[in-house]
């Protein structure tokens, strides 16, 4: 495809927080509107500034902003039936919202007309005349969004392309085609997109929702057919099955099809963007997306491993640099020597690729592996092993003994645990302590919480480091269902000290001995970094 422009108009805000579960809040969107500008997007729908008071907030707070790309549009539908335009009061509600563009939308499907509106086609054809014409004195652009466009073209071809013509007439600057139930297949976007193009001379544009998972591919599709203004929304949130994301639509144009959409050079933030949009959705990021998730460049198999080594383009469509990402290399039963150098050089561990602690390591991850560890997500514990393996693991402390039990008292529940622990002398009387036993309790509201406690209050004494340290995750898999209550259970725990991040793994029939195990690897992991003078990201 030969070098072509698109507008980008994102619509997060206003469509994407339709989606169930999401609420942002006013600082939230007004964040996002400055990442999306920083981004290089053109266009961001604010909301429906009639709608709620959050909206009016929205378009008061942004009115004194300064955009170096971004243009903000205020959301409405067309005219009520029966009802001057000057008197309906969403209309009127737009007004001082003083953006330089409007969104309307507006029926082009027969079926609404007479369900929905429950009104006459001539009557639906005079509301958006009306609405696009009135608008056009207050604002710089008006864009029309021809609602369920492709579904009213298969049931009323004439009817549907002479609502696009009256919102043509009338001074339209874009009309955007919305396949809003998302059931339209690329082939026939296609074949309609070539029609209309016989009739409307006004720019086109592209709203697409995800109910077929077709809302990228009929958006690219789109583009290929002159379209020349895009919608959709970060992360491809929205109602139902969201709208086309905009975080593989961006990339694909500019990188694939060699569409100017946005500039080059902003694509590297794209992968903040998508996780930004997912921290303030309070939703977890989806880490299979493409381009923007944490495993779009992530690599399991050796014999993958060993090629993207040699050259990263076997097994990456694009450089993961490019959308901000990084690439990442995975520890499990599957992986080859490749992936244990290559894991270990991100670790700064310089070691020989014929050294036997490779393979000493690689068999010892297949062995554990196979009793149920998972150092996906759990790289200090893989860390930790591999230090091991090369002698270089210190012992921080020894455990005597634990005993964790489970109270019942005036309807409460908690438990208490009691640890008796070992530091070696010099560490004791490094801090002053000519004891270097410690045996202390704790309660929780649950069983590890209680031990987690117990085990920092014994330690802290010795190691006031572990103050900083608390767990921010802590997840529980069953491996063995069919097993009961003798199941085997894997503990992934996630820790910070306020700096870094690391996640490690536990496995035994008993859930206390996994979490204990992921336990001890996180305190230690965070006393061998803070002696090293580094840490995990």
């Amino acid at each position: 495809m030969s070098e072509s422009t698109v507008k980008i108009y994102d619509t997060t805000l206003r469509d994407g927080a339709q989606a169930f579960g999401v609420s942002f809040s006013l600082e939230d969107k007004l964040r996002i509107a400055e990442e999306l500008d920083d981004l290089g997007v053109h266009y961001l729908e604010g909301g429906w500034p009639g709608s709620n008071p959050k909206d009016i907030a929205f378009f008061e707070k942004v009115k004194n902003m300064r955009f170096k790309s971004l243009k903000v549009a205020a959301f409405s539908s067309t005219r009520r039936p029966r009802m001057k335009v000057e008197e309906d009061p969403n209309i009127q509600t737009l007004l001082p919202a003083e953006v330089p563009v409007y969104t309307v939308f507006g029926k082009s499907w027969d079926l609404h007309v007479e369900k929905a509106l429950k009104t006459t086609y001539e009557e639906n054809l005079a509301m958006i005349h009306d609405t696009i014409s009135y608008l056009k004195r207050y604002a710089d652009e008006v864009i029309y969004d021809a609602e369920h466009f492709f579904d009213g073209y298969k049931s009323n071809k004439e009817y549907a392309l002479k609502t696009l013509k009256v919102a043509q007439e009338a001074g339209a600057n874009c009309i955007v085609l919305a396949d809003t139930n998302g059931g339209t297949m690329w082939y026939e976007l296609e074949e309609i997109i070539e029609e209309v193009k016989k009739h409307i001379t006004a720019p086109l544009g592209i709203h697409a929702h995800n109910d077929s998972d077709l809302a990228v591919v009929n958006t690219l599709v789109a583009v290929r057919k002159g379209i020349v203004h895009v919608q959709g929304t970060i992360n491809g949130i929205g109602e139902r099955c969201g709208n086309a994301n905009l975080c593989s639509v961006i990339p694909n144009l500019v990188l694939k099809m060699n569409v100017e959409a946005i500039p080059r050079e902003n694509l590297k933030k794209l992968y903040a963007v998508s996780h930004l949009v997912s921290e303030l959705s309070n939703k977890p990021h989806n880490d299979h997306l493409p381009y923007v998730g944490d495993n779009a460049f992530a690599h399991k198999g050796g014999v993958h491993v060993s090629a993207i080594k040699a050259d990263p383009r076997t097994y990456e469509h694009v450089e993961p640099q490019l959308v901000g990402n990084t690439r990442k290399i995975s520890i499990s039963e599957l992986s080859g020597r490749s992936n244990i150098l290559e894991k270990a050089r991100e670790m700064g561990i310089d070691v020989d690729k014929d050294s036997p602690a490779v393979k000493k390591v690689l068999e010892r991850v297949k062995s554990l592996e196979a009793q149920g560890y998972h150092f996906e997500g759990a790289e200090a514990s893989f860390e930790l092993l591999f230090r091991e393996m090369l002698g270089e693991k210190k012992k921080y402390f020894d455990l005597l003994g634990f005993s964790v039990i489970t109270r019942r008292q005036d309807d409460r529940v908690y438990s208490e645990a009691t640890i008796k622990v070992k530091v070696p002398e010099e560490v004791a009387k490094k801090q002053g302590y000519d004891e270097s036993f410690e045996h202390t309790a704790a309660d929780g509201e649950g069983p590890v919480e209680a031990l987690d406690k117990a085990l920092r209050k014994a330690l802290e004494k010795f190691y006031p480091s572990l103050k900083e340290v608390r767990l921010t995750d802590y997840k529980v898999r069953i491996l063995n269902e069919q097993a009961g209550t003798r199941a085997t259970t894997r503990v992934l725990i996630e820790s910070t000290d306020g700096r870094n991040r690391w996640g490690t793994v536990g496995v035994s029939p008993n859930i206390i001995n996994a979490s204990w195990m992921a336990l001890v690897d996180s305190l230690v992991y965070k006393l061998y970094k803070d002696e090293k003078g580094g840490g995990e990201k």
